[in-house]
């Protein structure tokens, strides 16, 4: 398990533009901007990865450590455990996905996660922000329910929020960034169950009802504009939907025919890792 450690810049002082690890027995890589000075404080994203994958694969899908240096945010993609399958996974709800019922608490591990990394590195305390794909989209979700009083924005491609109100009780609004495929077959846009026998979850825009309440948005129509996010489908395929005053903010980008793994272009990730900057705590 990770161990905690104060915020704010560490002895250690890593050298900008390097790699190191974290995360005690459960280690991780955390990358430092190559524009990192220890007497400004930076953003941290963490990135989780889908049920399966790793860490390294889901930076090779993503490729988040280019915007790490380009946007200067600190970046860490950790590992989850893994199952009787030799799958790797995140603990995140009922619905996803600890099939074997481990137990493995996966939320005590990533915030003392965070709080290693803010002893290591200058982390401004308002911009920790989290970004999951599928299992780790449903575990970033988790995150912003129960840690709501220090994670900024979260990110969500293709996972889901839990269906049991009582699991998510945030103490403040978070930042909510979801973006789903249309023709996820395995993650239903609409809603649904990820195998026989396990909850349900939601679907994308019944995600986004308990937030919309939290973040106090305001009654009328949302805002859309249109943006070109998948090489394989044609034009601007993705519906950029923004809920009016909403604080912090809300949206959602729906690919329309996109699927569970959409074959991103170079536009998504340097736009989903801005609009999660962008969203601070006040």
């Amino acid at each position: 398990m990770a161990t905690g450690g104060a915020s704010g810049a560490g002895a250690t002082d890593p050298a900008a533009g390097t790699t190191v690890t974290v995360g005690g027995d459960r280690p991780a890589k955390l990358y430092i901007p190559g524009s990192y000075s220890a007497n400004s404080a930076i953003p941290l994203v963490i990135l989780l990865h889908g049920y399966g994958a790793t860490g390294a694969l889901q930076e090779l899908y993503l490729n988040l450590k280019k915007q790490a240096d380009l946007l200067g945010f600190a970046y860490a993609n950790p590992d989850g455990t893994t199952d009787a399958t030799n799958k790797r996974f995140w603990n995140a709800t009922k619905a996803c996905c600890d099939f074997g019922d481990t137990g493995v608490d996966d939320e005590t591990y990533l915030m003392s996660l965070v709080d290693e990394i803010a002893g290591t590195v200058n982390i401004d305390p308002k911009r920790i922000h989290f970004f999951g794909h599928s299992n780790g989209g449903f575990m970033a979700y988790r995150m912003a329910c129960t840690h709501a009083d220090r994670i900024a924005s979260v990110g969500v491609l293709a996972g889901a929020m839990t269906i049991r109100p009582e699991d998510c009780a945030p103490s403040t609004g978070v930042g909510i960034l979801h973006v789903h495929g249309t023709a996820d077959a395995t993650i239903d846009y609409e809603g649904g169950k990820v195998a026989a026998g396990v909850e349900g979850y939601r679907g994308a825009e019944a995600s986004l009802l308990p937030w919309r309440s939290t973040n106090a948005c305001a009654d009328t129509p949302p805002s859309s504009s249109k943006a070109d996010f998948d090489v394989k489908l044609a034009g601007e395929d993705t519906t950029l939907t923004s809920y009016d005053g909403c604080n912090p903010g809300i949206a959602l980008w729906a690919i329309e025919g996109g699927k569970h793994i959409p074959d991103f272009n170079a536009n998504f990730s340097p736009a989903a890792m801005a609009w999660l900057l962008a969203h601070p705590k006040p």
